[in-house]
């Protein structure tokens, strides 16, 4: 996170590549994809392991308040916060799958 308007952006070689390498250096924050293919789409979703994955869609929209979750308070990159006595709603995770068409946030 660069806290001010920076894409970090990593052109390879295929689908296999870019699963990959997120796999490798990603922080399993916020990951997207711009693609026509919905096969690769799909597979993108499924195969990337981070809590929001976008498709054709802007990654400033991976925030509590654009979820509807009200005012983003904190966030965590684990995948288990939960501390101390745990019942299941503690043992479970969210993935936020965003679809676009080339929107954008401000």
């Amino acid at each position: 996170e660069y806290l001010a308007p920076i894409l970090a952006v990593r052109v390879v070689k295929d689908l296999d590549a870019a699963i990959a390498h997120i796999g490798k250096y990603g922080s399993q924050h916020t990951d997207a994809i711009v693609t026509e293919d919905e096969a690769h789409a799909k597979r993108f979703l499924r195969e990337v392991d981070s809590s929001s994955v976008l498709v054709n869609a802007s990654t400033r929209f991976a925030d509590g308040f654009e979820y509807g979750l009200g005012a983003e308070i904190g966030i965590s990159t684990d995948k288990l916060h939960a501390r101390g006595p745990v019942g299941l709603e503690g043992l479970t995770s969210q993935k936020y799958v965003v679809f676009g068409s080339g929107q954008i946030r401000q």
